[in-house]
């Protein structure tokens, strides 16, 4: 649907134009009274605010690009302030175009994941009100996690904006400019010192002491922590098998394909195999054959055995021999208490699950609020479990809607897979997704992947672009130069 404009009446738009000016020259003159530096802070948003609404389209794709180059200043809040500031300009955006009596573009789902976001509100709403297992001390915590799960929401409609504007092929190639400065810190990662590095691009800094492993011998790129990073990775090895299959010109992308394995397993994360193996499984089961499974095969041996090449992947791997998985000796008690002096992450997750879940049943039906499970237990970490972090921080109640949440994900995508043509990139593009996010629901059961907020930036980006007409030509004057 093409988007009408509204004329507004010369004098009208006069007379709100003068009245603006008047309250800007004022505010103006206040703040450079008071503090310059709020001025030129104030002057900053006003430009953004007007390049966002003069070329909209390359404003939205510079935001999608720029966000995963963000985490390593997360000690500076900077993260944060960029989700304010899309959420506002989202907002904004949104409240003009209807003034103005504008097409909003939404889809059914956007409207289901505005519904679950709001009913987690419902935990914030709790915790003041005695409803829950902790008292309103940790509201701040609580309000924090909400806004992160509405940004989610936000980047989802500000996407969806684009839709009919810039074609979808053009918006995930884009995509693919948010690897270039997380690819370069993760190389310098590698071959310079961890002398010379800047502490925010070492994974550990101040908390290396109580590191089991070597500062900066994990990858981190500007994701700050090599977990999220991984998956960050992982997202993009989906996008780069579907350019893959797309392109005329297939090096390039095999290359990037290679590029990208390789710093998934200098993350050295072990979570982040099994995902690689479940997700290349999920990928060639509609078209298995003997060359998917031997080049699925041969990328899978090719990560283990570069994961394995390090003193440090070893001694990984050979870790989960002495947990209650492999070793009949070893019950849940005892996991316990070796996870108090053996280093073993997987004994140090039964301990945290353990906790959790005996912390769960003093408040069974509502849990204890969002991001509380850091508070929850003497281990002070994350739950290292999504599914119990759901059970833990929003109760059974919580558990199922969170359930809930996942599987309209999972409908959505296999019946826009179902529904579109068998030989088009859309189609293509929604088996990857279904690939994604059956790996992901595997790694969320040792792994907090739900905290993982620039792959979910970049998730919904791909989940808004699914579900558009891809037969459509964009409008956009300037889409041949995206």
């Amino acid at each position: 649907m093409l988007i009408s404009d509204l004329k507004l009446p010369s004098s009208r738009l006069a007379f709100w134009v003068s009245i603006g000016g008047v309250v800007v020259g004022i505010v103006a003159g206040f703040l450079a009274g008071a503090q310059p530096l709020y001025l030129g802070s104030a002057i900053g948003a006003i430009v953004a605010i007007i390049y966002f609404f003069a070329d909209f389209e390359r404003a939205v794709l510079g935001l999608l690009i720029l966000r995963s180059s963000l985490d390593i200043f997360s000690a500076q809040q900077v993260p944060a302030a960029f989700a304010i500031g899309v959420n506002a300009l989202t907002l904004l955006y949104i409240t003009v175009q209807l003034l103005t009596h504008r097409t909003v573009q939404t889809d059914r789902f956007w409207w289901f994941f505005a519904g679950w976001v709001a009913l987690q509100g419902l935990w914030v709403i709790l915790l003041p009100l005695g409803g829950l297992g902790l008292d309103s001390s940790h509201l701040l915590v609580s309000v924090r996690e909400w806004l992160r799960l509405f940004s989610w929401l936000m980047v989802y409609l500000l996407v969806m904006q684009l839709r009919e504007r810039v074609h979808p092929e053009k918006v995930i190639t884009c995509l693919f400019l948010g690897l270039v400065l997380p690819l370069a810190v993760a190389l310098l990662q590698i071959i310079l010192p961890v002398s010379l590095l800047p502490p925010m691009l070492i994974y550990g800094g101040s908390e290396s002491a109580s590191l089991p492993f070597e500062v900066g011998s994990r990858l981190s790129g500007t994701l700050g922590h090599p977990n999220g990073f991984a998956t960050f990775l992982l997202l993009f090895v989906g996008l780069t098998h579907w350019k893959l299959d797309q392109s005329n010109r297939r090096l390039p992308w095999i290359l990037l394909l290679g590029t990208l394995v390789f710093f998934i397993v200098m993350t050295k994360a072990l979570f982040i195999l099994v995902m690689l193996s479940v997700f290349l499984l999920v990928l060639i089961a509609p078209k298995l054959s003997i060359v998917n499974l031997l080049g699925a095969t041969i990328l899978l041996m090719f990560a283990i055995g570069l994961f394995a090449s390090s003193d440090f992947g070893r001694e990984r791997l050979s870790s989960i021999t002495n947990t209650l998985l492999f070793n009949p000796d070893i019950d849940v008690s005892k996991s316990i208490l070796l996870s108090q002096f053996d280093n073993n992450s997987f004994n140090w997750r039964i301990a945290q699950w353990t906790f959790l879940l005996k912390a769960w049943q003093n408040s069974s039906l509502f849990g204890y609020g969002l991001h509380s499970s850091p508070f929850l237990t003497r281990l002070t970490n994350y739950a290292h479990n999504d599914y119990i972090r759901a059970l833990a921080e929003t109760g059974i109640v919580g558990f199922i809607i969170f359930l809930l949440f996942l599987s309209v994900q999972f409908s959505r995508l296999l019946q826009l897979f179902r529904s579109v043509d068998h030989r088009s990139p859309q189609r293509n593009l929604c088996w990857v997704l279904i690939a994604i996010f059956i790996a992901t629901i595997i790694g969320m059961l040792t792994e907090n992947i739900w905290s993982h907020t620039t792959l979910f930036f970049y998730w919904w980006t791909c989940f808004a672009i699914i579900s558009w007409d891809w037969s459509k030509p964009s409008i956009n004057k300037h889409a041949s130069y995206l």
